[in-house]
């Protein structure tokens, strides 16, 4: 895992969005709460500059763990819509889904996060 300070993803970059990036827990040890704990550290080094983190999540069932996680911990999509190696896809546009299609999120940061 990783803290881009200078997302790749245009609107996050636009706005300062800082982005969580390759967070990844082995299948064997999810539920453990070693994803919750790698955000925590992601968070608390966010908060110290941003008061919003982002992060982008694939759209195919490999994804569903992440996505539980991250919706429980407050990430909503960004309202853009599905993005394609980190540009945003028009309506009507065919992508192939794998690993370069997400869907970008962003939770806003309190102080009880940092």
């Amino acid at each position: 895992m990783c803290v881009n300070w200078r997302s790749s993803y245009p609107a996050f970059r636009d706005a300062g969005v800082p982005e969580i990036a390759d967070l990844n827990v082995l299948p064997d040890w999810r539920k453990h709460g070693i994803g919750s704990a790698l955000l925590d550290a992601a968070e608390n080094a966010i908060a110290k500059r941003s008061n919003v983190a982002g992060l982008g999540v694939g759209l195919y069932a490999d994804y569903g763990p992440a996505w539980r996680l991250y919706i429980a911990r407050g990430y909503v999509p960004d309202g853009r819509g599905v993005v394609y190696d980190g540009q945003q896809v028009d309506a009507g546009t065919s992508i192939t889904i794998d690993d370069a299609a997400v869907l970008m999120m962003t939770k806003t940061l309190t102080h009880g996060d940092a």
